[in-house]
């Protein structure tokens, strides 16, 4: 389970390639938002840690729907063919995710935009949230945030359903959310400057070839059910 948490923090980690086109905007409009003496306080930080909290909430309640789920399908059927199946199907979105990233696929967009369906019901309650005037509010309105549609998301919460159950899926899609957030605290306050590194198509390339290197060991070290 401690490589799978790791596994997890670094698909987050690496994610941030693909966080400047999901998220970017909503960053932006965050900090730009803020009254100018929030932007210049130590008030920023603590607005911007409250959004990624309530954000990192939302992937912690989805892990563990879909840890629930993947331990009620396993149980359905005999177990260990059903965990190694559900195992390969993680593997294989992992590298799916990662020839996303890496812009040599963009299969995991049309999954996106089917979510699109549940996330017009959502973000009308995120607009009630604006402006943000304290970290309450900005963490409710991370908390609507989390379920903004996203590949890179979807792509681990189909991992988290291998993951045993409602713990474990709780704690893998917390350790994805903790990967994504320096990316994302550093985009809040300098968004240009990240937005042009992450840009660049090497980065992309590079993080989606490890992304894919690590769908492959998560296939390569699975043994034949017996």
């Amino acid at each position: 389970m401690q490589l799978d948490l790791l596994g997890a923090f670094l698909v987050g980690l690496l994610g941030g390639v693909h966080c400047l086109g999901m998220c970017g905007g909503i960053v932006g409009a965050l900090t730009l938002g803020l009254p100018k003496q929030d932007a210049a306080s130590g008030r920023f930080w603590v607005l911007q840690l409250s959004y990624n909290l309530g954000r990192i909430l939302s992937y912690v309640i989805a892990g563990t729907i879909a840890g629930g789920l993947g331990l009620l399908l396993a149980q359905a059927g005999p177990l260990q063919y059903t965990q190694q199946m559900l195992s390969i199907i993680a593997g294989l979105f992992m590298i799916m995710l990662g020839l996303y990233l890496g812009g040599w696929w963009t299969g995991l967009a049309r999954v996106e935009k089917a979510g699109g369906v549940i996330w017009k019901r959502i973000e009308p309650l995120g607009r009630k949230l604006l402006p943000v005037h304290s970290p309450a509010q900005a963490f409710l309105l991370g908390m609507v945030w989390g379920w903004l549609p996203c590949g890179l998301v979807y792509s681990v919460l189909i991992w988290t359903l291998s993951a045993g159950g409602l713990a474990e899926g709780a704690l893998l899609m917390g350790a994805f959310g903790l990967g994504t957030l320096p990316n994302l605290l550093l985009m809040g306050a300098a968004a240009g400057w990240m937005g042009g590194l992450l840009r660049k198509p090497l980065a992309r390339k590079i993080a989606g070839g490890l992304v894919i290197a690590f769908g492959l060991m998560m296939l390569l070290q699975l043994r034949p059910a017996v």
